[in-house]
Parts: structure tokens; C-alpha cells; sequence
């Protein structure tokens, strides 16, 4: 059986107006990653991201390296519990 594992992370830079949010879904469905990312205030965006940690080292780096729009100049993980039964990743608002 594969563990899951969860994080808190929090991006920041030029991730908001710039379809990150987007980006971020996306890559976290091909890689099989449940949670969800959510914009906030101050201008960074939040996040949960539960899966295997070889799929959420890969969108690390994937939100590191960011493209042509998305330029990630921090971005931070926490660990947090895991969710059980969780399915999918959400955009929340």
C-alpha cells in the first residue's frame, strides 16, 4: 500500500491574474494529487496537496519553474494530516 502524505504550501511572486491556479489543478490531477489551491489576499496562493511523495515532489518543481506568465519566487510546504477519502483538487474561492 502507498502512503499518502499532505502539505500546506503557500507560493508567492507573480501567481495571481497569471492562471496558476489553473496550472496548479491540472498538474495536480495528472500526478494524481488531491486537495486545493485558493488566492489569497495579500497576493499569495494557498494550498493543500495530498498524495505520493514522489508526485508532489514533481509539481514542487513543476510550481518552482513556474512558465511563461507564473514566476514562483518563494514557496513554502508544511506538513499537515492527511484527509482521508479525499478525490479531488479544487480551485476554491
Amino acid at each position: 500500500m502507498i502512503m499518502a502524505i499532505r502539505y500546506f504550501g503557500t507560493a508567492a511572486g507573480q501567481v495571481q491574474g497569471v492562471g496558476f491556479r489553473m496550472f496548479v489543478q491540472q498538474h495536480a490531477m495528472e500526478l494524481g494529487i488531491t486537495g486545493w489551491v485558493k488566492n489569497m489576499d495579500d497576493g499569495t496562493v494557498t494550498m493543500e496537496l495530498q498524495g505520493e511523495a514522489e508526485a508532489i515532489d514533481k509539481l514542487e518543481q513543476i510550481i518552482r519553474a513556474g512558465n511563461y506568465f507564473i514566476r514562483v519566487q518563494s514557496f513554502a510546504l508544511e506538513t499537515r494530516d492527511v484527509v482521508p477519502d479525499e478525490k479531488r483538487f479544487d480551485v476554491r474561492y
